[in-house]
């Protein structure tokens, strides 16, 4: 089973030189259209010891602006499991798009299922942010999984397109599943203790009595990034976890309470009853803060999965010609084809 990225000077040294393609297509496909374009991605295949385990399901949303990094993201994933042929993705995207069929071309052989989100489930309840791009509904998909996703699915591995995956995700799978039944939980993630919890709300939040809202939990109530989340669905349909996101939604457009988008209706509802998971699973924060995105370092400790969550995005520094020196780890796996390349591609439409 592959290992976590320890970050060793070699593999430094294959995440700035080394392209993900340099071994790879018999063929590139190439199609018109005015979209972004990506090169068809490697096929990766099973081990030996895979046939007889259980599926991973994992969740995402294809948003036009961040499609670039979704299937940088399905790169990542694919290229570092044992079993990627276990793998099965459920993507939510804008009704009346077809992003499925670029999906379906950039990976021919992934196992997938895309849900047209219609934004009015949502948008009544949306409130303004610190930055327009977390207005966006499709922030709020990972309210509405339990509503759209079979019934059969138990579980389901949420992530934002901003991640790179540098492990098996079977891993993230498998414990985060242990930690849940072992709890009867809903949401297992990492958390950050250490972070200051209050600063996520307003400071009329708190002084009007909003630590009541936290009472009784399990545990202390602590930040968690919802990026990265494994949702346990028929845990979370029978406890109407859905409705109770929305009601807080109802509260901030009565009297605002927080300034940030999808995330305090999640630690509102679920702070203190997450089952933490460890945080090499989630080296959030590389985008920078939600104001500047200026450059950041990864933390301290392994690495499992980077999010660069924050203003700045790798694709949009690197295409600036202004990089961070950790966008360098996301550029592997993009599988964007530039217009001056050249090359044979695959066209969004």
């Amino acid at each position: 089973m592959p290992s976590s990225l320890p970050l060793s000077p070699f593999l430094l040294f294959f995440f700035f030189f080394a392209s993900p393609t340099d071994a790879v297509f018999s063929s590139l496909l190439a199609a018109a259209g005015d979209g972004p374009r990506f090169t068809e991605a490697p096929h990766f295949r099973n081990g030996v010891h895979c046939p007889s385990i259980s599926d991973v399901h994992i969740a995402m949303t294809l948003d036009a602006h961040y499609l670039r990094g979704s299937i940088a993201a399905v790169h990542s994933i694919l290229k570092h499991s044992s079993c990627p042929d276990t793998l099965f993705f459920h993507f939510f995207a804008p009704a009346g798009g077809r992003v499925g069929s670029t999906v379906r071309s950039v990976f021919p052989a992934l196992r997938f299922e895309v849900y047209p989100f219609r934004a009015e489930l949502v948008s009544g309840l949306i409130s303004s942010s610190v930055r327009v791009a977390l207005q966006n509904p499709l922030n709020y998909v990972r309210a509405y999984l339990a509503d759209v996703i079979d019934s059969c699915v138990q579980r389901v591995v949420y992530l934002d397109s901003d991640v790179i995956v540098v492990d098996d995700v079977r891993r993230l799978w498998d414990d985060a599943a242990a930690r849940l039944d072992s709890a009867a939980a809903v949401v297992a993630a990492p958390e950050y203790c250490h972070a200051n919890f209050t600063r996520y709300f307003a400071p009329t939040f708190w002084a009007e009595g909003g630590a009541q809202a936290f009472a009784g939990r399990r545990h202390r109530p602590c930040y968690f990034n919802t990026g990265v989340m494994v949702m346990d669905l028929h845990r979370w349909r029978a406890g109407g976890y859905r409705r109770r996101i929305e009601r807080w939604m109802e509260v901030q457009r009565e009297r605002r309470i927080y300034e940030l988008g999808s995330l305090p209706p999640f630690l509102l509802v679920f702070a203190g009853e997450v089952e933490g998971l460890e945080h090499r699973w989630n080296q959030h924060g590389l985008g920078g803060d939600n104001l500047t995105g200026e450059c950041r370092r990864l933390h301290p400790g392994p690495v499992s999965l980077m999010h660069w969550s924050g203003k700045g995005k790798p694709w949009d520094r690197l295409d600036a010609g202004n990089p961070c020196p950790v966008d360098q780890l996301w550029k592997p796996y993009d599988l964007y084809v530039r217009p001056s390349s050249g090359a044979s591609s695959i066209a969004a439409t």
